[in-house]
């Protein structure tokens, strides 16, 4: 409403009434579970084939686990599926790093106080997701965090398919004990150099999508929908 009709005072009640009128009976459009606006998803038959896709394999570092709640992005990295490094970054979260989260990463505060902050980044990330299917392990938390900070940082709304490389090994791989990175990462012979950093987790993670893609071709999967 602010910046499309220019109406600045609009509360929320009186902006979601406007457009539920403007956009409600458009197929174009649909809303998602947060109550946002977007445009609808596409029907399936315009599902792209597997072999059409182009995959940004994503992994975040972030100060917790919160992200509509503050937590802020520390390390990016998107992933081609071929392990190529797209784009990675450390950020500055603006925000204290607490003792949990160093230990775990090795990352220390002073090593980001001269990363650049999100905003500084954002066009790059946005360039390296464009035209690809975001794909994380834990795709909603990945996903929670980028979009935020994108928002936050360009005003706009993240859009795009997902492949989450957990629900895929829970499908596909139903006899593990858990399907953390580690565990999936361990069945299929693959080592993480560097766990709980962002590019050697990305990297990981897509060479395990590569993996579940072909059994998921060998159950019949041929296009997009089908994951």
């Amino acid at each position: 409403m602010r910046d499309v009709l220019g109406i600045v005072q609009a509360n929320r009640h009186t902006a979601d009434r406007i457009a539920t009128t403007l956009l409600a009976a458009d197929s174009r459009f649909g809303r998602t579970s947060d109550g946002r606006w977007t445009l609808a998803t596409p029907p399936v038959e315009a599902s792209l084939t597997l072999e059409e896709c182009r995959f940004a394999v994503v992994d975040v570092e972030t100060t917790g686990v919160r992200a509509f709640r503050g937590d802020r992005i520390i390390e990016i990295a998107v992933v081609r599926l071929d392990g190529t490094v797209a784009f990675h970054s450390l950020v500055n979260p603006g925000i204290p790093l607490n003792p949990f989260v160093q230990g775990l990463t090795g990352i220390a505060p002073a090593t980001l106080h001269n990363a650049p902050l999100f905003e500084d980044i954002a066009d790059g990330v946005l360039e390296a997701l464009e035209g690809c299917v975001f794909v994380a392990h834990n795709a909603r938390f990945d996903w929670a965090f980028v979009s935020t900070e994108i928002e936050r940082a360009r005003g706009l709304l993240l859009q795009g398919p997902r492949v989450c490389t957990v629900r895929l090994a829970r499908k596909l791989l139903p006899d593990l004990p858990r399907r953390n990175l580690d565990t999936v990462s361990y069945h299929f012979g693959i080592e993480i150099e560097g766990r709980h950093r962002a590019t050697p987790d990305a990297v990981a993670a897509a060479k395990c999508l590569a993996k579940l893609l072909k059994l998921a071709q060998s159950n019949g999967a041929t296009a997009l929908h089908d994951l």
